[in-house]
């Protein structure tokens, strides 16, 4: 048994990875990480345009696609095929845990972000056309992006809700999915087990931004709080994400084969080569979550990981954290909104940098 297989079968948790390249699909490297417990893939624009643009892989189907595709078709094209091929490796992971796990995450474009109804089109598309029972179509959590979810739900639809960074917007998107469960329900519907989410709440940007605000504070406090908000905020959550799936509103749902829509931890590489390799790891194993992982740290979780249920050790240190935050002038709100600023801003500038190398390298045949 690896520590990947343990963290699952011990802490509840389970381990996907923040990765996807073409490579693995044929050199059997993505069967090898499943074979060591990996039950789930994600992927976002600045993966693919990594992925994309600095490999010669997707060559050949790049020129035999942009004599009768746009090069944006062209990219999509390139990228279902990569997420089909995957959907495929992971479907056994889907079937042996009853449609809980298994999952692969396809992000619509992230210049949707602030559109409704756009995102809601786009969504629906990946879906029908991928038409896949383990997919998961990843749509932004910004305020455009709520009404979109609900009505996604309620039409019965898998989605990986991203680009998460505060209480606030958590509490938001589980409504959503809640809500959207409810319309599911009203319009006929008398199964839900079909219908999977996770929110995916981003950690390590979080310490980023706020480590930068306690050093300009610049007080003995201040500085004592550093590297430990991100977690803080993420073992709140789990409260809030326990006390959303229980009672009398959750309990009709589940009657009906409601899923609850586990937390996955996100951005959970550390960022600052001085905190722990795996701070972002074991401080947040719990029961019904997920912790998407970079794969340098896959490698150092699979090589010295430790599993224990830590997500709701230190409830009670956690909201002082916070508490303390606030005291200081630490703005959670304010940091929420410039971390999704920034998260919709660079997947942006990452697909349109792709689209444009794309472009170049068609042209130059």
């Amino acid at each position: 048994m690896t520590r990947l297989n343990a963290l699952y079968s011990e802490g509840g948790q389970s381990p996907w990875i923040d990765d996807l390249h073409r490579e693995w699909l044929g050199d059997g490297h993505l069967k090898s990480l499943v074979d060591q417990g990996v039950r789930g893939i994600t992927s976002n624009p600045t993966i693919f345009a990594k992925a994309i643009s600095e490999s010669t892989t997707y060559d050949a189907q790049l020129f035999d696609l942009v004599p009768s595709h746009s090069i944006d078709d062209a990219y999509w094209e390139m990228v279902i095929d990569d997420i089909e091929k995957a959907l495929a490796i992971l479907h056994p992971v889907h079937e042996s845990a009853k449609g809980a796990d298994g999952f692969v995450s396809l992000e619509v474009a992230p210049s949707l972000a602030t559109t409704t109804t756009g995102t809601f089109a786009a969504a629906t598309q990946l879906h029908n056309r991928i038409n896949k029972e383990n997919l998961l179509v990843k749509v932004p959590a910004t305020k455009a992006g709520l009404p979109a979810l609900r009505r996604l739900f309620g039409e019965g639809r898998s989605i990986n809700v991203t680009l998460i960074f505060g209480l606030d917007r958590y509490d938001a998107v589980v409504e959503a999915y809640l809500s959207g469960l409810e319309d599911h329900l009203a319009a006929g519907a008398t199964d839900l087990s079909h219908i999977a989410s996770v929110a995916s709440f981003f950690v390590s940007r979080t310490d980023t931004e706020i480590d930068a605000r306690l050093e300009a504070v610049g007080s003995a406090e201040a500085l004592s709080l550093r590297g430990r908000a991100a977690v803080a905020q993420a073992q709140i959550a789990y409260q809030h994400f326990r006390n959303a799936f229980s009672g009398e509103r959750w309990e009709r749902l589940a009657r009906h084969g409601g899923r609850v829509q586990r937390p996955l931890w996100a951005s959970t590489s550390t960022k600052n080569p001085s905190y722990p390799d795996l701070l972002y790891v074991e401080t947040l194993i719990g029961p019904d979550t997920v912790n998407t992982m970079p794969g340098a740290t896959l490698d150092h979780f699979l090589d010295h990981g430790e599993v224990a249920r830590t997500i709701d050790a230190n409830v009670d240190q956690a909201s002082e954290t916070l508490e303390q935050l606030a005291k200081i002038g630490i703005d959670l709100t304010d940091v929420s909104e410039t971390l999704e600023k920034a998260g919709v801003a660079s997947f942006a500038k990452s697909f349109d940098d792709l689209l444009a190398a794309l472009t170049k390298k068609a042209a130059s045949r």
